[in-house]
């Protein structure tokens, strides 16, 4: 095993990825926006604060042609996010950091402008309740914001009145009257999101002596008043010409069911339509052609204890007409694609979706449908945009060799060239290969295997099954959450297979595994696993198995099995199918895809008497997608019921690493440390045979 650098703080550690101290304050680039001319990139870069207990983001700008080196465009405690280009070349962004202008008010999320030709940024308009997010029109002097509202106000001012009413008496309670009232982990209510036209307002004092910079004052108004709560999980895209947006609403169904609409807001009037609204089938807007006359549309139907879901593409005629007629867009291929721009001619849509291991750009021609992969690398692609003339597309990157970075692809050809980045690409350690098995049903079951460099004949590698979560996912892009590089600093091999239920390979690879989460997504993990231990560079006497969510869920149904592994690492995981289905935060999606004697067929809690492999539970209070009785359950059965429960002393192997107020993920800075040290201290113990320091934080 690798020495721990960390707790040497005065060396150089080999890589950052070799003292999590170090790793944490690796600078993690996020989103991407293009002006209208193409000549200014943005992004988002995140660093740890000073104290080290949170990430503060700041807009970057990158030089398209990249000749010039990144810049810092914006600084402040609070941090910048969001940032979107005008039509003239203004740069919005929203933050909570203090106006100048109005130095004693509390500070909110607001909505900011960096001027197009440079100078200091300003507020352009403050309210109570804060700004989640602004758009803007590509082709016109429009801009909007989403923002939300306490859903009894009239007006804007009564919504401040009624939240300092709410603050001042400390009242914190919700009465809801529709489901859901949770989400990941926000409690829902009394607030609702709404979209805003930003417009010119009044002068409070018309002619008043001012600089020659004084703005005026900007009002908002209020599109969508009477949408209720439907805009909570909204996809939102705005029309070049700034006249419509065009958007998904929650509808509610009979029995707290749901499913999402398509319609089209009319900036003028503010009039809500709804175009698309059929049961079964749920639609999001993607983007609007150059000529505002097409709608991308993507289509995911309900989902059966049989059937699972079924992603499409669609084009929607938007010009004027009645027609909702939706005209199929390369429903022969196999992929669940995500539209992401179209080409400036209006000739072509750009595309992400799940391949093999990768995330690639897709160009589909509007004429015929065809796909072509645009981009050859092994890599993940997100926030892509194409340059106006459409010569360049310009998209974040990442793989597992490294996080998210900015790219520019060639249109033509898909070279891929890396712009000039706010910070360099850290090195990691050790070497990443892509493996497959077959399994008995002929079914190939990809992975990929990060090693140690010394891993070989005469020094195998002990190995850890990372199991991921979804189920509906891919192991194809950097993660800062679960990075398999600080565990091969510390000498471990990590196997990241897509087991069945993966996106990336097919309908036919995610409906072989629908509805038995424990048959055929655990024979292909035991499947790519033997496969793997039979190398000579892998330790096949020393392994473990780990997930989150899903892959937690795999790890209970894993530890219940089979004793093959040494240790198990459970993190906010799905215990008892019963308990979980109704009190996850979205339970009608949930007791849609398995009937209750489904439910209990795969649920891990029955195994719960054959479980002899010491685990690790891990799980945060604010988890609301996987709710902590799951976790409290499984802990008290493993000391109860389990082959190794609690001794006359109340001790056994197990350990339970609890966060009372992290959610499904663990986002701050020290505990994603405390995280890792635990799970660190733990695998030492079960696999290795050795005694690792815990974090003197846990005060134990």
């Amino acid at each position: 095993m690798d020495s721990t650098d960390s707790h040497n703080p005065g060396t150089q550690p080999e890589t950052p990825f070799h003292d999590l101290e170090h790793y944490l304050s690796v600078p993690r680039v996020g989103g991407l926006t293009l002006s209208p001319d193409g000549k200014r990139l943005v992004t988002t870069v995140a660093t740890l604060n000073g104290k080290g207990t949170e990430y503060v983001t700041a807009l970057w700008e990158l030089d398209p042609a990249g000749e010039k080196q990144a810049r810092r465009i914006t600084r402040s405690a609070k941090g910048e996010a969001g940032p979107a280009f005008a039509a003239n070349g203004d740069l919005y962004f929203t933050s909570a950091r203090p106006d100048p202008e109005t130095p004693d008010e509390d500070p909110v999320s607001a909505l900011w402008l960096l001027p197009a030709d440079g100078g200091e940024a300003r507020v352009v308009h403050s309210r109570a309740g804060g700004v989640n997010a602004v758009l803007a029109a590509k082709d016109a002097d429009a801009t909007f914001v989403v923002a939300e509202v306490l859903a009894g106000s009239t007006d804007e001012e009564n919504d401040k009145e009624r939240r300092k009413a709410r603050k001042d008496n400390k009242v914190s309670a919700i009465l809801h009257s529709s489901y859901p009232v949770r989400y990941w982990d926000a409690d829902l209510g009394p607030s609702q999101p709404r979209i805003f036209a930003v417009e010119p307002g009044e002068q409070d004092e018309p002619g008043k002596p001012s600089t020659v910079d004084a703005q005026p004052p900007v009002e908002l108004r209020n599109l969508t008043p009477g949408v209720g709560a439907s805009l909570r999980e909204a996809q939102t895209v705005v029309s070049p010409d700034g006249k419509t947006i065009y958007t998904s609403l929650t509808k509610a169904l009979a029995r707290a069911d749901s499913r999402e609409v398509l319609a089209a807001v009319d900036v003028a009037t503010g009039a809500v339509k709804v175009l698309l609204d059929r049961e079964g089938m749920s639609y999001f807007p993607g983007p609007v052609s150059p000529d505002n006359r097409t709608l991308v549309v993507q289509s995911e139907s309900d989902t059966t204890p049989t059937r699972a879901p079924q992603v499409k593409l669609h084009l929607l005629d938007v010009s004027g007409g009645e027609t909702t007629e939706l005209i199929p867009l390369a429903h022969d291929w196999d992929r669940w694609a995500h539209p992401v721009a179209w080409l400036p001619d209006g000739s072509a849509v750009l595309v992400t979706a799940d391949d093999d291991g990768a995330s690639p750009v897709f160009r589909i021609n509007v004429a015929d449908g065809a796909v072509t992969r645009l981009t050859k690398d092994a890599a993940a692609y997100t926030d892509v945009v194409a340059s106006p003339d459409g010569v360049s597309v310009f998209a974040l990157r990442s793989s597992y060799d490294f996080p998210a970075e900015a790219v520019r692809i060639d249109g033509a050809t898909g070279d891929v060239v890396r712009l000039p980045a706010p910070a360099e690409r850290p090195v990691h350690p050790g070497r990443l290969e892509r493996v497959a098995t077959t399994t008995a049903d002929g079914s190939r079951v990809p992975a990929y295997l990060a090693l140690p460099d010394h891993a070989s004949g005469n020094q195998p590698a002990p190995l850890l099954l990372w199991i991921h979560g979804g189920p509906l996912n891919s192991w194809n892009a950097w993660t800062w959450r679960w990075n398999p590089w600080l565990l091969v600093a510390k000498g471990y091999a990590v196997l990241l297979p897509d087991p069945a239920l993966s996106t990336g390979y097919g309908q036919d690879f995610i409906q072989r595994g629908w509805g038995e989460w424990g048959k055929r997504p655990f024979e292909d993990l035991m499947a790519i696993t033997d496969a793997v231990v039979a190398r000579p560079d892998i330790d096949e006497t020393r392994t473990a198995a780990m997930g989150g969510s899903f892959g937690g869920y795999m790890a209970n149904w894993v530890a219940g099995k089979t004793d093959r592994f040494k240790a198990i690492v459970t993190h906010a995981s799905l215990w008892a199918l019963d308990q979980f289905g109704p009190t996850t935060d979205a339970a009608q999606y949930w007791l849609k895809e398995m009937t209750a004697e489904m439910a209990m067929e795969n649920s891990p809690h029955l195994n719960v008497g054959n479980i002899k492999t010491p685990m690790l539970v891990i799980h945060g209070d604010k988890d609301y997608r996987v709710p902590i009785g799951e976790g409290l359950r499984l802990w008290y059965e493993l000391l109860s019921s389990s082959q190794l429960p609690a001794d006359g002393n109340g001790q056994s192997p197990h350990r339970f690493l609890y966060f009372p107020d992290e959610n499904h993920w663990v986002l701050q800075p020290r505990h994603t440390k405390i995280w890792y040290e635990v799970v660190e201290y733990f695998l030492a113990k079960q696999v290795l045979g050795l005694d690792v320091e815990l974090p003197e934080e846990l005060g134990l």
